[in-house]
């Protein structure tokens, strides 16, 4: 029974890794014949997609502008097999005492987020596309820090960019009437997949059979875990032991629809996302060269017919 590790999408698991666990957890992945252990990085030693490059991990979660940048300006011989969600989790949130109430209104305001080239054209993007003027919004660098809703009422930024609306965004003390989050897919983002799930070239060819196997009982998880949340919960909730039950259970609520395309299947990548998604990347400087979009996945693995 082959060893293989698999790499979350983050520093600690949360409901959208759910598949993953549930075909663990019910066997179906040593029924398979495979072993699988479930790891997160350490961000000491780089991201998911720098485990795989080094080979240390088999499968991967990760951002599509990562993977495209790491084979544009890297040459990275990494390839996506799977698509784990179908619309962009992040979010801008800020509160009722702002007096924010859109996206334009954060011209002349301060947005607390990690300002990679990605970041910046995207909050950018999102001013410009409600009429506000994205050169005078002021840069909080929160780095990898994830501000909630309480940090904003303590001061420390007026709104914030990248908490997902379906995890980070659900924390903090201040209740629900004085929270304002917007998914950026409501507001004018591109369409784009939030994460991806890959493996590396040399895998894909030298063990095609056991890429196919491990996506197939990957989609089982998923649409076991979707279908059936009250023991999906139990499950998360041995993994995930130091957050709340109610803030894993709304997780959970919100983040499952995301696992599947509007035709109900699990796992395609979308090529009218990844497409228009690279190229807008490429325009706006946080991509280096578009060019190889087309080649950074494939959906030739996966059981379309589901």
């Amino acid at each position: 029974m082959p060893h293989i590790r698999v790499m979350l999408d983050y520093f600690h698991p949360w409901p959208n890794a759910a598949g993953l666990y549930v075909s663990r957890a019910r066997a179906w992945f040593a029924e398979a014949g495979l072993d699988v252990e479930l790891v997160v990085q350490d961000p000491g030693r780089g991201d998911t997609l720098e485990y795989l490059a080094r080979g240390e991990v088999d499968f991967g979660i990760f951002p599509p502008n990562r993977l495209l940048e790491r084979r544009a300006r890297h040459r990275q011989p990494l390839i996506a097999v799977a698509a784990v969600n179908h619309r962009g989790l992040e979010a801008i949130q800020t509160t009722a005492s702002t007096g924010i109430t859109r996206p334009r209104d954060l011209t002349g305001r301060r947005i607390a987020f990690n300002p990679t080239p990605r970041g910046r054209a995207m909050v950018r993007h999102l001013v410009a596309a409600d009429g506000g003027d994205p050169d005078t919004v002021i840069t909080v660098d929160a780095g990898s820090r994830e501000l909630t809703v309480d940090d904003i009422e303590a001061g420390e930024a007026d709104a914030t960019f990248g908490n997902y609306w379906s995890w980070d965004a659900l924390r903090g003390d201040l209740p629900e009437d004085r929270r304002v989050t917007w998914p950026v897919d409501e507001i004018g983002a591109p369409r784009y997949h939030s994460y991806l799930l890959g493996t590396s070239e040399r895998l894909l060819a030298e063990r095609p059979s056991l890429v196919r196997d491990f996506l197939a009982v990957t989609a089982r998880g998923y649409t076991a875990a979707a279908r059936e949340p009250d023991r999906t919960l139990e499950l998360l909730e041995r993994v995930i032991p130091y957050f709340p039950r109610p803030l894993i259970a709304r997780s959970l609520a919100l983040v499952a629809p995301t696992w599947t395309a509007e035709d109900g299947r699990w796992g395609v990548i979308d090529t009218d996302r990844m497409g228009p998604y690279a190229h807008w990347l490429a325009e706006n400087g946080a991509l280096a060269d578009d060019g190889d979009w087309d080649r950074s996945f494939t959906n030739s693995l996966l059981d379309v017919t589901a």
